[in-house]
């Protein structure tokens, strides 16, 4: 499959802004979110509407998030703030040289594949990118990426959903008061609760560590989840222990997959390396908070939570005890400590010599897994008024150890999880799935 980029523009808002206010500050929440695009891809088969209406619906929505259309800056004292300039998203039109079943997409996409349907990703300047790639038989796919520090991936979807409204006819924009990220402010007096430093952030000259795999090793691979498996889990992790738990059903298939994984990466590196495992999940703390944030907040509202066990007990135990880890873990993030968090990053990061911690830095922690969920954003209601897409998925892998949650495209019900790993350890685990003991 050759893709040819046909044309290539700044896309800019069609309605004339309002200049009454030129600059956004990030919340605390965005200043700690990573400064860098997430891509993922939509896949449309014909018919699907022109490049022509899908333009014209992309700079309404713009002319209402002017956040997605401006630029990063700083003000006068050094802190960051989006620039409402409307200097435009990046818009590029493409087109491959076979059909969509020709070109193996919905099957098995290659990574090189995969990338193709963006713009560079490296570090582009536009805040965000839409490629639209039409195939011969009519089928489109829509690669889309946003700069992370914009918003999180619960926003994204509602930009996204807004795009198809507004090529639809049916867009309605969130009231301005959705949009006011100085909502986040610290109590009077301020109160830390909980440790934030080592967690949302980290000494500046500390070193980060990432997967000590090489670029060549890694693999994004795809685990498919039916709804009876996901039953088998639930109700597996749930009975453990010989007492009934309500776990999720997030929790019970991650409790799965860490100790799937686990297992084969203990086995596919002998297990002599491993002292302790650690999960990375990213929380949404928009019901979590009182008053709740409204899910039309643009910006971005998320934590993380670590799970951590030994590396024997994980491997070793029934799921339960994972699915029991995570859930406890998961529940600590509650409303104290977002506020605790908000308190520190507004008043005690300045005064030390603190930066974001983008990533693991626990030494005692060697299988390390980055867990994203997309389970409830509304990413499949995204339709340009020729029906929805027959799939989405992230389209690029980050590093070694990311793992996403998405509904499966099939629809009722199912998930697929997309797993990054070696090579080797990718091998063991394919071994080691769907033995649910």
């Amino acid at each position: 499959m050759n893709i040819q980029v046909e044309t290539s523009k700044l896309l800019k808002p069609i309605a004339q802004p309002n200049l009454s206010k030129t600059r956004i500050h990030l919340s605390v929440f965005d200043s700690i979110s990573e400064d860098a695009h997430i891509p993922i891809i939509y896949v449309y088969r014909t018919p699907t509407p022109s490049n022509a209406a899908l333009e014209l619906g992309l700079r309404e929505v713009l002319s209402c998030y002017r956040e997605v259309g401006g630029r990063l800056g700083t003000d006068d004292k050094g802190k960051r703030v989006i620039l409402l300039n409307d200097e435009g998203i990046m818009f590029v039109e493409a087109y491959a040289d076979c059909t969509l079943d020709e070109s193996q997409l919905l099957i098995k996409p290659s990574e090189e594949h995969l990338l193709s349907f963006h713009p560079c990703l490296d570090s582009p300047t536009a805040l965000a990118q839409v490629q639209l790639t039409r195939f011969t038989c009519g089928s489109l796919v829509v690669g889309f990426s946003m700069n992370h520090m914009v918003c999180d991936g619960f926003s994204a979807s509602q930009f996204l959903v807004a795009w198809g409204q507004a090529c639809r006819g049916t867009m309605s924009i969130a009231t301005s008061t959705l949009r006011d990220r100085t909502i986040f402010t610290p109590r009077n007096p301020p109160r830390f609760e909980f440790e934030h430093n080592g967690i949302e952030f980290r000494n500046k000259n500390e070193d980060c560590k990432f997967s000590e795999a090489t670029e060549e090793m890694i693999i994004m691979h795809k685990l498919h989840f039916t709804l009876e498996q996901l039953d088998e889990i639930k109700s597996k992790a749930s009975l453990d222990f010989g007492t009934k738990c309500s776990y999720s059903m997030f929790e019970s298939l991650m409790a799965y997959v860490w100790r799937s994984v686990a297992r084969a990466c203990s086995s596919a590196d002998d297990g002599d390396c491993y002292k302790g495992t650690c999960l990375r999940i990213a929380v949404n703390g928009r019901r979590r908070m009182r008053p709740a944030i409204p899910d039309e907040y643009f910006g971005n509202v998320v934590l993380w939570a670590y799970p951590r066990a030994g590396m024997k007990e994980i491997v070793s135990k029934p799921i339960g005890y994972a699915a029991k880890i995570i859930h406890e873990t998961v529940g600590n993030m509650n409303e104290e400590y977002f506020k605790s968090f908000i308190d520190f990053a507004s008043c005690r990061v300045d005064e030390g010599d603190l930066v974001p911690k983008m990533n693991f830095t626990d030494s005692d922690a060697c299988l390390n897994l980055n867990i994203d969920s997309w389970l409830k954003f509304p990413f499949s209601d995204m339709d340009f008024g020729e029906g929805k897409p027959v799939m989405f998925k992230p389209s690029c892998r980050i590093w070694g150890g990311q793992i996403y949650v998405v509904p499966s495209y099939i629809g009722d019900g199912r998930i697929d999880v997309y797993v990054t790993l070696s090579k080797n350890q990718l091998s063991s685990l394919k071994e080691i799935l769907h033995a649910i003991d």
